[in-house]
């Protein structure tokens, strides 16, 4: 099979596309035939192996895995002889970040635990698009930041993947949502559903005076005691993107003022993946494609990624033959 292979860690150009032995499947394990993977900051960091944390999970000296890609979407073509939820035939969507990456090829063979079903309403490239990116919103928002309809809820980070679905996640618990992102993005922010947007290149949120319930940071580009300042009593302030100074006075705040200040990191499950295909076929969750990519793109898309300002999700296509000048851009009034 083919696959996107990087021995080393580098830049995005160091990435290869070779013809690499098929996996096959444990007991417990389904080979999955890909159809479609997407485009992480996760991928991005596990490339670079940057910032240093990432080798001690993936390999200190160079990558343990090989094969990037934690999103996929596909067909099951085989299962081991101990897997009882799923079959040949079956469309499915997974996240393989806790279990080795591999999804930048054109098999993955991974416990049945990994995978849900497909949303019928999505095509595949939409379905690559949801695993890492909307379980991280939605555990950001429910489970850390526990959400309740009527609060008033600020993005920050308001584009691309996770601040994205944010805004539809907080919108479908009956949330009023406040978008923040640059000028370009605005428009997609209203479009996914945020009552209001902040346009970040005119204005400081934190140095406005309205305050709010819950604040989920994709970014983390602002101090604590700023963040504090616009955040409500016994409110809660969670961030996606590691906040050193969250660590360590995110304790002190609490007990002085009375706000939740706290880090996570997102650990994708079965029940989510369930739970994200539920609001996709209900229409309260609908990807955001910027642009699709061939699996000999990778490195294009890789870069892109790299730079930080891609408005919706990059997605791998392995069964369409578009090149690259063939790419399709939508409106996000095509999109949502």
């Amino acid at each position: 099979m083919k696959a996107i292979v990087n021995e080393r860690y580098g830049s995005p150009d160091i990435l290869e596309l070779r013809e690499v032995v098929s996996p096959v499947p444990k007991p417990n394990e389904v080979l999955v035939k890909v159809e479609a993977t997407s485009v992480n900051r996760a991928d991005w960091y596990m490339l670079r192996g940057e910032p240093f944390p990432v080798r001690l999970a993936g390999g200190l000296f160079k990558p343990k895995h090989q094969v990037l890609g934690a999103d996929i979407a596909g067909v099951v073509e085989q299962v081991g002889s101990k897997v009882t939820q799923l079959k040949p035939g079956d469309e499915v969507f997974g996240d393989l970040s806790g279990a080795g990456f591999g999804g930048f090829a054109e098999y993955v063979a991974a416990d049945e635990k990994l995978f849900a079903k497909k949303p019928s309403t999505l095509t595949f490239e939409e379905t690559a698009a949801l695993p890492m990116a909307a379980v991280t919103a939605l555990q950001g928002l429910r489970d850390i930041g526990k959400i309740k309809a009527g609060q008033d809820v600020l993005i920050n980070g308001a584009s691309g993947g996770v601040g994205g679905f944010a805004i539809q996640i907080a919108k479908a618990f009956g949330a009023k949502v406040t978008a923040v992102c640059s000028t370009k993005k605005m428009e997609n922010a209203f479009a996914q559903g945020a009552d209001e947007v902040i346009d970040y290149t005119v204005q400081d949120f934190t140095k406005a005076e309205r305050q709010y319930d819950l604040i989920f940071d994709v970014v983390g580009n602002h101090s604590v005691n700023a963040i504090s300042r616009v955040l409500k009593r016994k409110g809660t302030y969670v961030s996606a993107a590691f906040s050193m100074a969250a660590l360590f006075l995110g304790f002190w705040k609490s007990i002085t003022e009375g706000k939740k200040m706290t880090n996570f990191l997102a650990k994708t499950n079965q029940a989510d993946l369930q739970f994200i295909c539920t609001l996709a076929e209900v229409g309260k969750l609908k990807p955001v494609v910027e642009s699709t990519f061939t699996l000999g793109d990778v490195t294009e898309a890789m870069h892109t990624i790299g730079k930080g300002s891609s408005s919706g999700k990059l997605v791998i296509v392995l069964e369409k033959p578009f090149q690259a000048k063939e790419r399709e851009k939508t409106t996000p009034q095509q999109r949502i």
